[in-house]
């Protein structure tokens, strides 16, 4: 069997490519900016004033000092004439400074009478004018690829960006097997449960930047599965969900071997997840996931999330890990990689608690469960107050 490590490997290098498209700026948060854009001007375009108050020349508004105010500089509306001698010019925040100006003198620091102000406090030299470009000079670049965000998106407005070449979103058929499944909703025969795990992957895809298709269930016959395969035309990536197991009833391998599957792997040292296996048909990359339900959303965070990464052209990483003490002490691992339903606590610093009861089809757990301890194979007993790996579930 496959390490974790090897099978990631494995299930990046079939991650589709997706090409670019361009959006409005408007439609462009949570897409990945797929290259570089260029500031159009500088932020400021002008030097411009922090504060209300008056534009004046520092050496000139000592203290006590009066001056002449001879017009006005609104946000949007420069004064008209530069700044005369032993005068000042009634300036408002965000407004142009006047030519001839170097400080504002805040309105809290000045007493006006008519068209005359005194100086209470001197200003320094360059106070409260922010400088043309302050924030950023023309041709300033924000960096490809990367997710873009709220404080991305005002960025490019700034910019003077309109228009977002992202990545397009991959489509991700997801596919359920096993005549044991109904849809939510449906009322359930004696011997059959409600598909759970096919809506979970559904929500994290959507998350993850993917656009998720939801096919209908297909039965444990040749023709369910290949009316299945239909189903997933046109998609980016294949996701089937049970099946690929070895009984008489898993039927994903063999049927979608005849429709020209060819497989990368199948199998790995994980837990929960050991039957899983990845290639591709007609043409589509597939991911063939565990049925059990916190198998395949587990499988989903470790392979599938980092999948769709690769597809926008992110970096495509294993998921983060962090480090936390154990608030309880646990027994030795088996020969595979065990990633174990945890809650993180929200003391400082945090100790992890793992739930003792990790039962691959206990989906309350895992919705309990703020993280996945990550236990090595063949990991020895672990001490309460001992450091493990997990991987923060969001």
């Amino acid at each position: 069997m496959l390490s974790t490590a090897d099978a990631l490997a494995k299930v990046l290098a079939l991650a589709p490519s997706m090409p670019v498209e361009t959006v409005p700026l408007a439609e462009a948060d949570d897409r990945v900016l797929a290259t570089p854009l260029s500031a159009q001007r500088a932020q400021p375009p002008f030097a411009a004033s922090a504060m209300d108050g008056y534009a004046v020349r520092a050496a000139e508004a000592m203290v006590g000092s009066v001056l002449t105010v001879t017009g006005e500089s609104a946000a949007g509306h420069r004064a008209s004439d530069p700044l005369p001698p032993s005068s000042a010019i009634r300036i408002f925040t965000g407004a142009p400074v006047p030519d001839g100006a170097d400080a504002i003198l805040i309105q809290e620091d000045a007493e006006r009478r008519g068209d005359a102000i005194t100086v209470q406090e001197a200003p320094l030299k360059g106070a409260y004018i922010r400088p043309a470009g302050g924030d950023f000079q023309a041709g300033f670049a924000l960096s490809a690829p990367r997710r873009l965000g709220p404080r991305d998106i005002a960025l490019l407005a700034a910019m003077n960006q309109a228009e977002i070449p992202v990545a397009r979103r991959p489509v991700v058929a997801l596919i359920p097997t096993g005549d044991e499944l109904v849809a939510p909703g449906e009322t359930p025969g004696p011997d059959q449960i409600v598909s759970s795990n096919n809506f979970g992957l559904a929500a994290m895809l959507a998350r993850a930047g993917a656009l998720p298709r939801l096919c209908p269930i297909a039965r444990d016959t040749r023709a369910g599965l290949l009316t299945a395969l239909e189903a997933a035309a046109g998609a980016d990536l294949i996701v089937t969900l049970g099946g690929a197991s070895v009984g008489d009833h898993d039927l994903v391998a063999e049927v979608f071997g005849d429709a020209g599957l060819t497989l990368d792997f199948y199998k790995i040292a994980m837990r929960p997840g050991k039957p899983l296996m990845a290639g591709r048909v007609r043409g589509i990359s597939m991911l063939g996931l565990p049925g059990n339900p916190v198998s395949a959303m587990v499988c989903g965070e470790i392979f599938l999330r980092p999948m769709i990464d690769a597809a926008l052209g992110l970096p495509s990483e294993p998921r983060m890990r962090s480090t936390a003490a154990l608030a309880h002490s646990i027994g030795t691992n088996g020969p595979r990689e065990h990633y174990m339903r945890a809650r993180l606590s929200a003391a400082s610093p945090p100790t992890i608690e793992i739930f003792e009861d990790q039962d691959s089809s206990r989906l309350a757990i895992l919705s309990q469960s703020n993280a996945l301890v990550v236990r090595p194979p063949h990991a020895a007993q672990a001490e309460t107050g001992d450091f493990v790996d997990y991987i923060p579930l969001d």
